[in-house]
């Protein structure tokens, strides 16, 4: 495997010892010089200088270099187990006590006569001075005294290394390896231009390189990490740039306005005004419609702040243009939830041809995987032939056999539930290029958007429909039994008063196929998640007798589904037990009250996106988030935090920090070796907002990079095309 990073090329058998060569590639995947060289330390530990025995003071740090006198294990006389004792030494003739707690195994290879480093902090037993779980590593039997000085400097040095290493691999032996080939290393021709190095006040690749394996001090590391993150954000920053630079000039197919076209007989037709988001977002797309050149737009807003009312306008557009539009829908149950929805908003103009259609309209065609064989032939002839100007399905529009007449629109919900080769499936079933609008109901943060979907112009729904209700939340914690029991009348109160409820849970409870229990905090983990069909029995024969309850959860056949979702919006039923299936896009405004059960097995944004079900009429709406982990807990304060606000933005920041990095960037492409080891989407908001300023001053001068080669190599090996697809589809 080549490297463009660096101008050594050699493999590392050239410059390392061979059995090290063969071990970092074996057990680390580390093959070339440029692999090693960017596999970064992932802390640094700060040991102390070397010291003599005989000068060590209690409470400080030290490193010793010394030789092992005697090694003993003897039972603990409090309790189970066994301690390890080792007597050390040096040349001073002092001694010092090494004590390691149920680690007699230790004894394998701490044997008498072993010289070794010896580094922790100095204590006081019983009048005696001892190192407890010391930091150790032994010299090699026929060690020289210059590889020993080497191996002295290494460990006891005043910053020190800590590899990701392997068991076969120690960090040391990494830090050894490294070592020598910061003999023979050249740097490489530094991709940065100089007038960014220049404006950012960088350091040379050469130097930070140098310095982040083996600091020569605090202040030149921290220079050394910021020149190599400007390296990482600036190339992730560089090719979402380019992305969008060749969608903007990519051919496609116009669809401007039309005036007095369905969309202005629609728009007549609403009952009420948009409000100042949705009339400004919509002309953002009617700009990038009516352009010869695919639009590629991200919708995020709030739960319940119009995004589809939003997308409906866009498809109309393109269906007065000549076009169709297709609504890509994560589930069936959204996707007719959808379909029920948009047919309601446009009535007589969505059912065209129909006794009561509207002869300037269009029609609406529903296309998931239950349909039955003579539904889908009809469906797919109306596809096939135009009739059907706007067509809303699930996975199965991706299918051989679905033909548009003209797609001129994609609208993705829920971007992320889809892959990229889903996306590009649909795409592929236009004949040019079509428009391309995803929408999300997860508020994203500022960094996030700019890293994961940086191909995408941004768009942002921050108002709430008129008349929509505020939406109260509280936890229900462990130590407060009777607020659980306040729960259960609080849903009947509701139900009296005419509104009806969800009861949320992490789990449908079959033996075979059940739902993946949601992400959450391992202090969970003390009994399986509650599930759907064993809390919707106890609360029939409970504390909800009598009310009717039914039940929801996406492994039942898709005629059921539909049958308890048409009984819940008709009000025909009082209480809904269900699993996230109801997450996304499930209206019924008539619901005013949440309980999740097992909130903490949730993630922040999952809890956000769940109590935007309630609320959504002209009654106030409540979410309890009922949990057994106890006050002072990870899990409690992420629980306190969705109940204190319900801004998505300042939650999703919450959401962030909480979430591995390596999660959003795409740390671990299968089978790949990323190099974006230090850009943290939290920490380096500023850093990634000034990269992508850069970014896209370069690329507006010169949109392959050809006046900048070592640049263009430099992102090629940082964002290959895998990497490229995660960030595309987020």
């Amino acid at each position: 495997m080549s490297d463009t990073r660096t101008t050594t090329e050699a493999p590392l058998d050239q410059v390392l010892k061979k059995n090290d060569a063969k071990a970092l590639a074996t057990h680390l995947d580390l093959h070339t010089a440029g692999d090693l060289i960017y596999h970064f330390p992932r802390r640094y530990d700060e040991r102390g200088e070397e010291t003599a025995i005989h000068g060590l003071q209690i409470g400080e740090q030290a490193t010793v270099l010394a030789q092992i006198q005697s090694v003993q294990v003897k039972p603990m006389r409090q309790r189970k187990g066994n301690i390890l004792e080792l007597t050390i030494g040096d040349d001073s003739g002092a001694t010092l006590t090494c004590t390691f707690f149920g680690q007699a195994w230790r004894e394998r290879e701490l044997r008498r006569g072993r010289w070794g480093l010896f580094a922790g902090k100095v204590s006081d037993f019983r009048g005696k001075r001892q190192l407890v779980s010391p930091a150790y590593q032994l010299l090699a039997v026929d060690a020289t005294q210059d590889e020993a000085a080497e191996e002295i400097e290494e460990f006891a040095g005043a910053l020190i290394p800590v590899y990701p290493a392997a068991q076969a691999v120690p960090t040391w032996v990494i830090a050894r390896c490294v070592r020598t080939l910061l003999e023979t290393f050249e740097p490489p021709t530094d991709p940065l231009p100089a007038s960014v190095r220049a404006k950012r006040n960088l350091g040379g690749i050469g130097n930070a390189l140098r310095e982040i394996h083996r600091p020569s001090s605090k202040e030149a590391l921290y220079a050394a990490k910021y020149r190599l993150k400007w390296d990482e954000a600036f190339a992730v920053q560089l090719t979402l740039v380019q992305r969008r630079a060749r969608a903007a000039a990519a051919p496609g197919r116009a669809r401007p306005r039309v005036d007095g076209g369905i969309l202005a007989k629609f728009d007549a037709s609403l009952p009420y005004e948009l409000t100042e988001g949705q009339a400004t977002v919509g002309e953002e797309i009617a700009a990038d419609l009516a352009r010869p050149h695919p639009m590629h737009r991200l919708l995020q807003g709030e739960v319940g702040s119009g995004k589809t009312l939003v997308s409906v306008r866009a498809m109309l557009q393109v269906v007065d243009s000549g076009g169709q539009a297709a609504l890509l829908a994560p589930t069936e149950v959204l996707a007719t939830q959808h379909f029920r929805g948009i047919s309601a908003q446009l009535g007589a103009l969505g059912r065209a041809g129909e006794i009561d259609g509207d002869l300037a309209g269009t029609q609406l065609t529903l296309i998931t995987g239950s349909l039955g064989a003579a539904a889908r032939r009809a469906a797919l002839a109306k596809v096939a032939d135009g009739t059907a100007g706007i067509v809303i399905g699930t996975h199965a529009l991706l299918y051989e056999g679905v033909d548009f007449h003209d797609l001129g629109l994609v609208v993705v919900d829920e971007q992320h539930r889809f892959g990229v080769e889903q996306r590009d499936a649909l795409r592929a079933k236009a004949a040019r290029p079509p428009h391309v609008l995803v929408m999300t109901a997860t508020p994203i943060p500022r960094t996030v958007a700019m890293t994961v979907y940086g191909d995408l112009e941004t768009s942002v729904l921050s108002q709430l429909p008129r008349g929509r209700s505020p939406i109260a939340s509280h936890v229900v914690p462990p130590e407060k039994p009777a607020f659980l029991d306040r729960a259960w009348r609080r849903i009947r109160e509701e139900v009296q008063a005419g509104h009806q409820a969800y009861v949320v849970c992490p789990r449908i409870g079959t033996a075979e196929g059940d739902e993946e229990e949601p992400p959450g905090d391992n202090e969970s983990a003390r009994r399986p998640p509650l599930a759907v069909l064993e809390v919707a029995p106890i609360l029939e024969e409970g504390p909800l007798h009598g009310l009717r309850i039914g039940i929801l959860h996406g492994k039942l056949p898709a005629d059921e589904k539909d049958a308890v979702m048409r009984k819940f919006a008709a009000g025909d039923l009082d209480v809904l037990v269900a699993t996230t299936v109801i997450e996304v896009g499930v209206d019924v405004p008539n619901s005013t009250v949440m309980v999740i059960m097992d909130a903490d097995r949730f993630g922040v944004s999952q809890l956000h996106q769940l109590r935007g079900r309630v609320g959504r009429g002209s009654a106030p709406g409540i979410c309890l988030l009922v949990t057994e982990s106890v006050e002072g807990t990870a899990a409690r304060e992420r629980l306190a935090a969705v109940a204190s606000t319900t801004d998505g933005f300042k939650l999703s920041e919450i959401d962030l920090e909480q979430r591995r990095e390596g999660d959003v960037l795409g740390a671990s492409q299968s089978g790949k070796h990323s190099h974006l080891r230090l850009l943290s989407l939290i920490s380096d908001a500023k850093l990634i907002t000034e990269a992508r300023a850069e970014a896209s001053d370069l690329v507006g001068d010169d949109p392959d990079l050809t006046k900048y080669p070592a640049l263009a190599a430099s992102v090629a090996a940082l964002v290959d095309e895998d990497r490229a697809e995660y960030l595309e589809k987020g």
